[in-house]
């Protein structure tokens, strides 16, 4: 271990990228600032040790299996195939596509006259 002497407001430099600096005394305890960058993390000793003891617990605890995941969807993946297989049906030709667009404009036209006629009672 490296022991050295620090005054207020002095500091000490690790790995040119953390800074300690001695900001305050008070009596037996000492104020230490510490510059560090982001992706180093600085603890409390205590405080790392209950990240470790946390760590090592998780690890080793035994958990219920989770529940499968096709009870959970209920249908989704049997939908999900559904859309698979539509898309692997060749696509419409320009006669079916106009066909199509003018059924729907038939059906349009037809609700919008049921629509009148219920208003006009």
């Amino acid at each position: 271990m490296l022991i050295l002497s620090r005054k207020l407001n002095e500091s000490i430099v690790i790995d040119g990228r953390i800074v300690v600096k001695v900001v305050r005394v008070d009596g037996d305890a000492v104020k230490l600032g510490i510059q560090a960058p982001a992706d180093i993390p600085v603890h409390r000793r205590e405080v790392y040790e209950e990240i470790q003891r946390a760590n090592k617990e998780a690890l080793t605890e035994e958990r219920p299996p989770l529940p499968r995941l096709a009870k959970a969807c209920d249908g989704a993946v049997d939908e999900a195939r559904a859309r698979m297989d539509l898309m692997k049906q060749p696509p419409a030709s320009d006669g079916e596509i106009k066909e199509n667009e003018s059924q729907q404009r038939r059906n349009s036209k037809q609700e919008k006259q049921d629509s009148e006629r219920k208003d006009a009672v």
